[in-house]
């Protein structure tokens, strides 16, 4: 049974060339083809259809649609237009400047790290849609990593997995928010975190553990007096005189006037932030694009790796 799924765009082509130039000579012409090879294409076409497309007159006169020719050229404008767009947006798509790319992230990440990235992003390619899944369940975003829910993830210490490409992007030191009138101070020491009470966030959120972990480590046993999910509630409590609290200084709000920043004497290890992806999975070029931009925003946020 005759079908247009044994045509193609080239057989299309051919024959809105032939209908808009008049002639199987002039079509040739305007493809770039010889007239021999615009009519076979023509007649590939017509048997594809089954049904004749072309009145052809002897001598000078111009090849004529027939009805059938008619209601086919109407249905092939509208496929080479659609397939312009295709190839229009193929083009856009690989050159890194179009196509959704879904990112996982976590709370302190959206908050210092993902304004700059986007803003870059935003600037240098501003059709790529950037759709956000933010949670504090480093578990939860490594899942959506290797069940593809998810293209890029930004993490914390990720150990080394074949399953994923990891970048570091940076270290993450750990310090310590004090009240503001306490600045003089200094430094904080573990004597210091065993005396005082502390805000932290719940003890089932992965950078909460990552602390505890590092202060059991320095011989710090934390008392908790509040706990928030939040990190601007955190500080904020500390702003009121409630505790200290340990935190990564990428979850802090530097500019506060109503705290200070300490460092912790001696430091606890910092956390390493990463950037992964599946390994063996292609992604849009626009990923790159993104790994690129984030790379050189860890360099200006992030401490760097030694």
């Amino acid at each position: 049974m005759p079908t247009l799924r044994d045509a193609d765009s080239r057989h299309l082509s051919a024959l809105v060339a032939v209908a808009e130039q008049g002639t199987f000579a002039r079509a040739a012409d305007s493809l770039d083809f010889t007239q021999s090879a615009v009519s076979q294409q023509i007649a590939q076409l017509e048997k594809a259809t089954g049904v004749v497309l072309f009145d052809r007159p002897k001598g000078p006169r111009p090849a004529e649609l027939t009805p059938a020719g008619n209601l086919v050229l109407e249905y092939a404008r509208r496929t080479l237009a659609r397939v312009d767009q295709m190839d229009a947006q193929l083009d856009l798509l690989r050159r890194g400047r179009s196509g959704l790319l879904l990112v996982g992230t976590f709370q302190s990440a959206s908050a210092e790290l993902l304004p700059n990235i986007v803003c870059a992003m935003r600037e240098e390619v501003s059709d790529v849609d950037i759709q956000l899944d933010e949670t504090d369940d480093l578990e939860t975003l490594l899942r959506e990593i290797l069940d593809d829910e998810l293209d890029l993830a930004f993490t914390i210490d990720a150990i080394d997995d074949p399953r994923l490409e990891i970048d570091l992007l940076g270290l993450d030191p750990f310090v310590v928010v004090v009240p503001g009138d306490e600045a003089g101070r200094g430094v904080a020491t573990a004597h210091d975190l065993n005396t005082h009470p502390l805000i932290g966030q719940p003890d089932s959120e992965t950078s909460q553990r990552l602390i505890d972990q590092r202060l059991t480590g320095a011989g710090v046993t934390p008392d908790y007096t509040f706990r928030f999910q939040n990190n601007n509630a955190v500080q904020s409590m500390v702003r009121s005189g409630v505790g200290w609290a340990v935190m990564p200084s990428l979850a802090v709000d530097h500019h506060d006037p109503g705290v200070a920043i300490l460092p912790i004497d001696p430091p606890l290890p910092p956390r390493a932030i990463q950037l992964i992806s599946r390994t063996g999975r292609t992604l849009i070029p626009a990923a790159a694009r993104f790994r690129s931009i984030a790379r050189r925003v860890g360099l200006d946020l992030l401490d760097p790796v030694d």
